[in-house]
């Protein structure tokens, strides 16, 4: 992915017992899908209803990429080219997030994790895996007729459709891997993004009262 890289950590320490404790307890899902499979705007409605903490990790990486420093170029260079940032520095800036936040009842972690090795740091370093992983399926020609539309509002500087080809080339390549981790474990949920959003909303709200359910029983 090019020396844009070099200054950006690829793995990091798991947390302190301490911090790890933090996090045991509030519920935590993780909304994944392609770029324009709609789990941006899920996610943040899905927060709203349950009174989550909502993180989206791919507004945190252009919060810092915009940033005039060092580091900030080194993270704008890499979404400019449609490339994954470097597990290592997602994680940190990711669990920072996570560990400001006081008495949350639960997580959305939108747009994490985008590969398999980010799926195994993240339980490496935190301690524990999520409560359940929702999936957006969304076809390739939706997702770019969703992007460029979002382009033509000027909405992200990274919607262009020679990055968005890119981007979803990165992610269908990556995605595999994770997709079979979590269903391997039994924590995999499926959506199909391309249907009508207030079904997409109802059918993730089946699957978090699911989840809300199990873990108040098992208290």
């Amino acid at each position: 992915m090019g020396n844009c890289q070099g200054s950006l950590p690829k793995t990091t320490k798991p947390l302190t017992r301490e911090l790890k404790e933090k996090l045991q307890r509030p519920i935590i899902v993780f909304i994944i899908g392609g770029p324009g499979s709609g789990k941006r705007s899920q996610s943040s409605r899905l927060a709203d209803k349950y009174d989550f903490y909502h993180v989206a990790v791919g507004e945190l990486l252009r919060a810092e990429a915009s940033r005039p420093t060092g580091r900030g170029k080194a993270i704008r260079d890499i979404l400019l080219k449609g490339a994954l940032v470097p597990s290592g520095y997602i994680l940190e800036l990711m669990t920072d997030h996570m560990l400001k936040a006081n008495n949350v009842k639960g997580f959305f972690v939108e747009g994490f994790p985008r590969e398999i090795h980010q799926a195994k740091l993240f339980e490496e370093v935190v301690g524990r895996t999520p409560n359940i992983v929702i999936v957006f399926d969304c076809s390739t020609e939706t997702m770019i007729q969703r992007l460029l539309l979002r382009s033509q509002r000027g909405e992200r500087v990274d919607d262009h459709e020679r990055i968005v080809r890119q981007r979803l080339e990165t992610h269908y390549t990556l995605c595999e891997p994770v997709l079979a981790h979590y269903l391997q474990k039994g924590l995999l949920r499926n959506i199909l993004g391309e249907e009508a959003p207030d079904i997409v909303f109802t059918k993730c709200c089946s699957i978090v009262d699911e989840v809300i359910k199990a873990v108040t029983s098992a208290a």
